[in-house]
C-alpha cells in the first residue's frame, strides 16, 4: 500500500492507492444497502483511498433525506447510553438508523480504543442498523476529518436517522453544529464545577439540553442552572444557530418569536430508556423548525457553505503540498534547524502564487 496524488478534474487529491480499487459497482451495492459495501465504502472513505473523492461524487445526488443528529456533551455524561437507547427506539418506529460514534486518537501512537459501540451491542444483529467507529486522527473539534464524508454514505444508502456522537470533550466542540441538523447537549448531575455550564461552547452549540442520570441527586439543580444560563443567552451568535434571544427569563416568554428556536432542557434516565420519547419530540420539533422557518431555512444554508469551506480548504492543501513538492520538504527541514516559520511561509505562498496556472 503507498500514498500517491491523483487528479480529479483538474483538483489534486492526496489519496491512498490500495492494491485493489475494489468492483466498479460498489457505488450501486451502497446505495442498494449493502452493508458489506457500506463498510468497505467507510473504510475507503476514512483513510482516503484512492478514488474516495469520485465515489462520494456519485453517491452525493443520492444524499439529502436522512436526519443528522449530534450527541456531545462532557465525558461520563452517558452519550454512549444515551445513543444506544435512541437506536431502540428509533427502530420501534421501523426507522433504519445508522450511527457514527468517534473516539480520542493518541497523539503519541495515533491509535484508539474505539468502544463506544460496546454499549450497542443488543443492535448488532440488526441489519437496519450499521454502527461505525471512527477515530479522530489528531483532528479537532470532537470529530473525525470524515465525519461528514461517512455521513453520506450512510444517508445514500437508506438510512433515516444518522446519529453522530463526537469524543465530548465539552466546551468547545463547534464542529458537529456544522455537520448535524439538531445538537444534543447532554450533562449530568454531580458533575463539578457549576461555572461549567456557563461556559459558551457547550451552551451555545444546543438545540436541545439534555439531563441525563436524572434520577441522582442534583438534577432538578442542573435543569435551573441550565434554564437560569439560557435565561441570559445573547442573540445567536451566527446566521446558522437561529436560537431564541431569551431576553426574558424562559418562564415568562410563554410565545417565542416566531421563527426562533427556544431550547429545551429535558431530564431523561437513558440506562432506564426513561424521558427518551420526550426527547425525540423535542428533536422533531427542532427538524420542523429548520424545515419551516426563515432562521432553519438559513442554518441550513449556512450547514451547506461550512460543506464546501471544509472540503475546499482540504483540496487547496492537498493541491499546495503537491505542487511545491520538495520546496516543502526544504522549507521544513530548514525551520527544524530554527529559521523563522513566518518567513518560511509567506515564501511557500509566493512560490505557490508565481508558479504557472
Amino acid at each position: 500500500m503507498c500514498e500517491r496524488l491523483v487528479c480529479f478534474k483538474g483538483s489534486w487529491h492526496h489519496g491512498r492507492r490500495m492494491s485493489s480499487a475494489g468492483p466498479a459497482n460498489l457505488v450501486q451495492r451502497v446505495l442498494s444497502g449493502e452493508q458489506r459495501a457500506v463498510a468497505r465504502m467507510l473504510r475507503r472513505v476514512d483513510d482516503r483511498t484512492f478514488g474516495y473523492l469520485a465515489d462520494l461524487q456519485q453517491l452525493y445526488p443520492h444524499t439529502g433525506r436522512a436526519y443528522l443528529l449530534g450527541i456531545t456533551g462532557t465525558p461520563g455524561a452517558g452519550k454512549s447510553t444515551l445513543v444506544d437507547g435512541l437506536v431502540a427506539l428509533l427502530r420501534a418506529r421501523d426507522l433504519r438508523v445508522g450511527v457514527l460514534a468517534v473516539d480520542p486518537s493518541s497523539p503519541f501512537s495515533g491509535g484508539a480504543i474505539l468502544g463506544d459501540r460496546i454499549r450497542m451491542q443488543r443492535h448488532c444483529l440488526d441489519d437496519k442498523v450499521f454502527i461505525r467507529s471512527l477515530s479522530t486522527r489528531g483532528h479537532l473539534g470532537g470529530l473525525s476529518r470524515s465525519a461528514l464524508d461517512s455521513a453520506r454514505v450512510l444517508d445514500a444508502s437508506g438510512c433515516d436517522v444518522i446519529l453522530v456522537e463526537s469524543v465530548g470533550v465539552g466546551q468547545d466542540e463547534l464542529e458537529i453544529a456544522q455537520v448535524v441538523h439538531t445538537t444534543i447537549v447532554v450533562s449530568a448531575p454531580g458533575g463539578g464545577d457549576d461555572v461549567q455550564a456557563i461556559k459558551a461552547g457547550i451552551l451555545e452549540v444546543a438545540d436541545v439540553l439534555a439531563v441525563n442520570k436524572a434520577d441522582r441527586d442534583g438534577a432538578d439543580s442542573t435543569v435551573r442552572d441550565l434554564e437560569g444560563m439560557l435565561s441570559l443567552a445573547p442573540a445567536a451568535a451566527g446566521p446558522w444557530r437561529g436560537h431564541a434571544s431569551h431576553a426574558a427569563p424562559r418562564r415568562t416568554q410563554a410565545t417565542p418569536p416566531r421563527g426562533v428556536w427556544s431550547v429545551p432542557v429535558l431530564k431523561l434516565v437513558a440506562a432506564r430508556e426513561q424521558g427518551l420519547e420526550e426527547l425525540w419530540r423535542a428533536c422533531e420539533a427542532h427538524r420542523a423548525h429548520l424545515n419551516e422557518t426563515p432562521a432553519g431555512q438559513e442554518r441550513l444554508r449556512a450547514k451547506r457553505e461550512a460543506e464546501l469551506s471544509r472540503v475546499w480548504r482540504e483540496l487547496v492543501i492537498e493541491h499546495a503540498e503537491h505542487a511545491l513538492g520538495e520546496l516543502l520538504t526544504q522549507a521544513l527541514e530548514r525551520v527544524g534547524s530554527g529559521e523563522d516559520p513566518y518567513v518560511l511561509a509567506q515564501a511557500l505562498v509566493a512560490q505557490l502564487a508565481d508558479r504557472p496556472r
